[in-house]
C-alpha cells in the first residue's frame, strides 16, 4: 500500500494485458473521481464513428466562444480556429486538451459516448459532462468517475483489439501514443516526455492521465521486452490537504512494480 499519511482513497489494478493475470490490486472496484481519464471514452467514440464512416477524421471543426475553457491544452494558445477531427483527437491524447475535448464532444455528443461506454460493459466508468472552468449546482459535480478494474479492462481490450473492433482500438492507441504527462505512474521510467512513441529504454507507453486539485489518475499500457502490462492507478484526496507529494510517491511505487513486470524482472503478485 502506498506510504501516505493523509486521507487518500486508492483504486489500483495492474494486470498482464494478454491473459489478465493480476500483478497488484488495491480496491480495484472502488468508484472514484478520475478527472480527464474519461476523455479516452470520447476518443473511443471518435474512433468508432470514424471506423464505421459516420465521421471523417479530416473533417474540420471550428471552436466557438462556448467551447472555451482554461487549464490543460495547447489549442487555446494557438491562432488557428479550425482543426480536423483527427488533429483534435491527437491534442486530447497528447496534452489532454480541454478546448479540443469540448469541440469534439459538441460534434460527437455526450449521449453517443455514454451509449458506447454502456456497450463496452462499463458500469461505474463514465464521462459526465464537458470540461468547465467552474461547476455550478446545476452541472454534474465532476467531469468523470471510474474504477481501476474497468479502466484496466479497457486498456487490455485496446491491446487485444477488442474495444469495438481492431480498427477502432488501433486508432485509440494512436491517439494515446504521445501523451506528454509523465509526472505520475510513469515518472520512474525516465522516458522522454516528448518522444516515446518508439521504444525508449526498451519500453513503449500508451497512456492517459487525469489531474484535479483532489485527483491524480493514470491508466495505460506499458510494453517491455517480457510483457505488456495494463494498469490503472487512481487516487482521490481532500483538496485542502497538502499531500500531493505523498500521492505521487505512491503512484511511482506502483510505476516501479509495472516496469519490473514489463521487463520480466519479477512476477509481481496479486497482493493488496
Amino acid at each position: 500500500m502506498p506510504p501516505t499519511r493523509n486521507t487518500v482513497h486508492w483504486s489500483v489494478d495492474i494486470r498482464h494485458a494478454d491473459n489478465g493475470d493480476p500483478i497488484r490490486q488495491l480496491d480495484p472496484d472502488r468508484p472514484l473521481r478520475t478527472a480527464s481519464l474519461a476523455k479516452v471514452l470520447l476518443l473511443i467514440e471518435v474512433a468508432r464513428q470514424a471506423a464505421e464512416g459516420s465521421i471523417d477524421l479530416t473533417e474540420q471543426l471550428t471552436r466557438t466562444a462556448e467551447d472555451r475553457v482554461a487549464d490543460s491544452g495547447l489549442w487555446q494558445h494557438l491562432g488557428v480556429d479550425s482543426l480536423s477531427v483527427g488533429d483534435l483527437g491527437e491534442l486530447v491524447g497528447s496534452v489532454s486538451d480541454n478546448l479540443a475535448t469540448n469541440v469534439l464532444l459538441r460534434r460527437i455528443g455526450l449521449d453517443a459516448v455514454a451509449r458506447t461506454a454502456g456497450a463496452l460493459g462499463l458500469v461505474h466508468t463514465a464521462l459526465h459532462d464537458r470540461v468547465r472552468d467552474q461547476r455550478t449546482v446545476t452541472d454534474p459535480p465532476t467531469l468523470s468517475t471510474g474504477t481501476a478494474a474497468e479502466w484496466t479492462g479497457i486498456m487490455a481490450d485496446l491491446h487485444r483489439g477488442a474495444v469495438v473492433d481492431p480498427t477502432t482500438s488501433a486508432q485509440v492507441l494512436q491517439f494515446l501514443a504521445h501523451g506528454t504527462d509523465l509526472s505520475q505512474v510513469a515518472a520512474p521510467w525516465g522516458l522522454d516526455p516528448l518522444a516515446h512513441h518508439e521504444p525508449d529504454r526498451g519500453l513503449t507507453l500508451h497512456h492517459k492521465t487525469g489531474t484535479d486539485t483532489d485527483v491524480r489518475a493514470e491508466t495505460g499500457l506499458l510494453t517491455g521486452p517480457a510483457a505488456t502490462i495494463a494498469y490503472t492507478v487512481i487516487a482521490n484526496f481532500p483538496a485542502e490537504t497538502d499531500c500531493r507529494d505523498e500521492v505521487l510517491a505512491g503512484q511511482q511505487e506502483y510505476g516501479r512494480i509495472i516496469a519490473r513486470a514489463a521487463r520480466g524482472e519479477d512476477g509481481g503478485g496479486a497482493s493488496r
